[in-house]
């Protein structure tokens, strides 16, 4: 059955919301969420998706402009990766200031001071960690990296983003190079390129391919790309994500080294490491004048183990459930020599209650769907003194710290733009017990 194609509708925006859309209302009182619009605008949206109740939809023309709309950087992409590049760097600051604040009033909490976000202002080529998909263009016959069309499972070709660190768009575009020499090589054959550098610039890279038995490159080749690190990857097909179902080839030294206030970290291509160092430095340093020295850390969700290692004192828990995460956790526990000060244990933190004390300083920082209801449960059971909760997503924590308030109140708050161009928001609060 061939797809029905949505209309082009007209319509004033009104608000931004949680999502990063822009909102407005249409005839009739359907809401429509709109990408590449801005409040105040009148344009023009091509529906994506239409509900009895609401619409989803990309703006194809503005009719009428916001005084804060600029040119983004990357025109023909930026909604791929960065949809907030449509405006002023100065109201990205106050929308995500306002949406830290609006998801806290949603469960009736009021945060003590205005809300602050925290920004070193550097709004391009911060990000250390890029995963390009692969496109074959028809016109040129060629094949080119590409990111996915918002909204839709198309592709849009890409000369790398502004989003980047440079290494990252001049190791890509290398690859790429290669690749089209390859004359039998088509983008089907291809799953991904992930790359990330480190603060020195060095760059490591890992190809992910279909086919099992897809050729090896040649030493000669891979110097080419001028990377420290490459790994070839066979990945399941099947699965719609870059999973690693076996290497094929490895090159090079593929883990990369970053240091947070001086102390190395090293992690692997694909594993999990801060994306924004310099801004996530600044949160750590907000976050270590609140743990308290004389007693124990837990540090959950911890990743690597870049909280608990460099803010979490002399005794410390780290619980992790990534079982490669907890690999390089370990290793940099072993790194730097704190094997005896400091416990890793590779758990889900749900299941992992018996380290949550009442004696302890409790640090969380989970994934977007904020904390398992039985951590919330255990920590209204033992009465921590104190809970330091980095979140991802202020809508979860806001719904969690409405759940600890029974116990608990807000002693500090600050937001930070991990991610600038982006709808996405980094939320601190530091929670007391009440007296």
């Amino acid at each position: 059955m061939k797809k029905k194609i949505l209309p082009i509708v007209s319509v004033k925006l009104d608000k931004i919301v949680g999502g990063g859309q822009a909102l407005g209302t249409l005839g009739g009182g359907r809401k429509i969420f709109v990408w590449g619009g801005l409040p105040g605008e009148t344009v023009e949206v091509q529906m994506t998706k239409k509900k009895s109740n609401l619409a989803e939809g990309i703006v194809t023309e503005v009719i009428t402009s916001s005084a804060n709309r600029v040119s983004p950087r990357d025109e023909d992409s930026y909604l791929s990766t960065s949809p907030w590049q449509i405006m002023t760097f100065d109201s990205e600051q106050h929308y995500k200031a306002a949406l830290i604040e609006e998801a806290f009033e949603l469960h009736d909490i009021v945060v003590p001071e205005s809300i602050e976000v925290y920004s070193d202002n550097n709004q391009y080529e911060y990000r250390n960690k890029i995963e390009y998909s692969w496109y074959w263009n028809k016109e040129s016959e060629q094949l080119d990296l590409s990111f996915f069309r918002r909204g839709t499972h198309g592709k849009i070709p890409v000369e790398g983003t502004s989003l980047a660190k440079p290494a990252i768009n001049r190791a890509a575009i290398a690859m790429r190079d290669l690749l089209r020499q390859k004359p039998d090589l088509r983008a089907f054959m291809l799953k991904t390129l992930l790359v990330r550098c480190d603060q020195s610039d060095n760059v490591a890279m890992q190809l992910y391919v279909k086919e099992a038995d897809f050729a090896q490159f040649t030493e000669t080749e891979i110097e080419k790309l001028e990377v420290s690190g490459f790994e070839l990857i066979f990945s399941n097909p099947k699965s719609p994500a870059s999973v690693i179902t076996n290497r094929l080839q490895s090159w090079g030294t593929t883990n990369l080294t970053d240091t947070i206030f001086d102390i190395p970290f090293t992690y692997a291509v694909e594993g999990f490491f801060q994306i924004n160092i310099p801004v996530y430095e600044q949160a750590l340093i907000d976050m270590k004048q609140w743990v308290i020295a004389d007693k124990p850390t837990v540090d959950l969700y911890s990743g690597v183990g870049s909280i608990g290692l460099t803010i979490g004192g002399e005794n410390v828990t780290m619980i992790e459930i990534n079982e490669h995460a907890m690999i390089e956790m370990k290793r940099n526990i072993k790194a730097l020599d704190r094997e005896k000060a400091v416990k890793a244990i590779l758990a889900p933190s749900e299941t992992a209650l018996e380290y949550i004390k009442g004696d302890s300083t409790i640090i969380v920082d989970p994934p977007r769907a904020g904390l398992h209801e039985d951590v919330i449960a255990k920590l209204l059971e033992t009465t921590p003194a104190r809970v330091i909760y980095l979140s991802c997503n202020p809508v979860t924590q806001a719904r969690d710290v409405a759940r600890l308030a029974e116990k608990y109140g807000i002693r500090y708050h600050r937001g930070y733009n991990f991610f600038p161009r982006t709808p996405h928001i980094e939320h601190l609060i530091v929670l007391d017990l009440k007296k």
